[in-house]
């Protein structure tokens, strides 16, 4: 499978190479589906209106992650599928198992992540659940944050909510994480002295070298980007921010990481989720 991966990144490769102008104002519609990709902004929000990663992206991009057939991404989407048949851990069992059809079980799960988990009295992430679900039903080991293998588990469960609205809750127990992830947000940090809001509160729209910068809505995570020729994680991009402005990132899973996914969610509110999209 991992063949087949690298397959469709050095098939997509090319595409970075050229830049488009991008139609900030084009509909996403995927198997005559359509996507809520922009939105009027709720009373309470620093943004004008709220709008997806996907409107800031060239035309050739946009037009990929409109045909499931040429999305690079599905590639591990599909991979998911074969791994949530597939039996592992001392148990012996599949996801299948328990949860049965992934289109059902798993239907609105990504849209409501990252939420309060009971059980561990904390917030999980979707890879926090994959792992917890691993460890305590099917006795198997966790998987790397950033393995092949839990980005095809979080592109194949993300994708049984794709078009569903974005829907988290920021109240009760998860509330201080998202006044954390809010904090975190606008902290200036790094040598270059910046924080997440210079980029994609006050400057999305503007280019930056080669970039569009977006608004940093998270509804089409794990995506599939160009610039890292595979998929990559939420967590992962959150490193390559603070890498890029010379500030020593959080650690993939954190609580820091976990908290600011939240605050970004509550930010995209109503937006489709995408999973897996396509990114520059």
């Amino acid at each position: 499978m991992n063949k087949m991966i690298a397959f469709g990144a050095a098939a997509v490769v090319a595409l970075a190479i050229g830049q488009a102008t991008a139609d900030e104002e084009a509909e996403l519609v995927i198997d005559g589906q359509a996507f809520v990709t922009k939105l009027d902004a709720p009373d309470d929000s620093p943004l004008p209106e709220i709008l997806s990663g996907w409107r800031f992206r060239n035309s050739e991009t946009q037009e990929l992650q409109t045909d499931d057939f040429e999305n690079p991404a599905m590639i591990f989407a599909e991979y998911g599928e074969e791994l949530w048949a597939t039996a592992e851990g001392e148990t012996g069992k599949s996801c299948a198992d328990c949860h049965g059809d992934a289109s059902e079980s798993m239907r609105g799960l990504r849209a409501s992540m990252p939420r309060w988990h009971e059980g561990k009295d904390t917030l999980f992430t979707l890879e926090d659940h994959i792992n917890w679900s691993r460890e305590e039903h099917q006795k198997a080991k966790p998987w790397k944050w950033e393995s092949q293998e839990m980005l095809a588990m979080t592109a194949y469960i993300g994708l049984q909510s794709r078009g569903m609205p974005v829907a988290v809750k920021t109240d009760g127990k998860a509330a201080p994480w998202f006044e954390k992830g809010k904090e975190l947000y606008y902290t200036r940090v790094g040598q270059l002295d910046m924080a997440c809001a210079h980029c994609h509160e006050n400057n999305y729209g503007n280019m930056i070298r080669a970039d569009h910068l977006s608004q940093g809505q998270i509804n089409g995570f794990p995506v599939y980007r160009l610039k890292w020729q595979g998929m990559g994680s939420l967590h992962r991009r959150f490193k390559g921010c603070m890498d890029n402005i010379r500030a020593t990132p959080y650690k993939r899973g954190s609580d820091e990481f976990t908290a600011l996914e939240l605050y970004l969610a509550s930010r995209g509110q109503g937006l489709s989720v995408e999973t897996p999209s396509l990114r520059n």
